[in-house]
């Protein structure tokens, strides 16, 4: 199926692109999140017409990803576990906790799916480097220290 594209995503195009995708694709994911229309002769006379009201939309939605990114670039984000005497924790730390704790912290915007572990779940107490992803073109790094609750 082919869909003009209603933002930049990654690995698949620019605003604007027509692309090929599966139909499943298309349909249970870019369609129904506003990411993309099937490219019909009317789509695509819709979307010149409001181009520049969809660029000015992903400037913006850029400048605030990279605002926030100014923000977490280096943040550190402390997290007490439970944890046994060996420094390994009773359960771990997900993506999950991660965006709860930086909500808390007053980053509104993080959401779970942006939390990037590299290597998964922390699982030991300690410091790790985190990704958060914010935008397609904008990703920050944390430093998460894991500490041990000792009880």
């Amino acid at each position: 199926m082919q869909v003009i594209l209603l933002e930049k995503l990654a690995n698949l195009g620019n605003l604007g692109d027509v692309v090929r995708v599966r139909n499943g694709y298309a349909r249970n994911y870019l369609i129904p999140q506003k990411k993309a229309r099937r490219a019909t002769e009317a789509a695509l006379k819709e979307f010149e017409a409001r181009r520049a009201e969809l660029e000015k939309l992903q400037a913006e939605r850029l400048a605030a990803a990279e605002a926030v990114a100014a923000r977490l670039n280096e943040y550190v984000l402390k997290l007490v576990q439970k944890a046994g005497v060996d420094g390994r924790l009773f359960g771990s730390v997900t993506n999950a906790d991660i965006a709860s704790a930086l909500r808390e912290a007053g980053f509104d915007t993080v959401e779970k799916v942006q939390v990037r572990l590299p290597e998964g779940p922390l699982k030991t107490t300690g410091e790790f480097d985190v990704i958060v992803a914010l935008h397609t073109d904008v990703q920050a790094s944390i430093k998460v220290q894991v500490e041990g609750d000792v009880a």
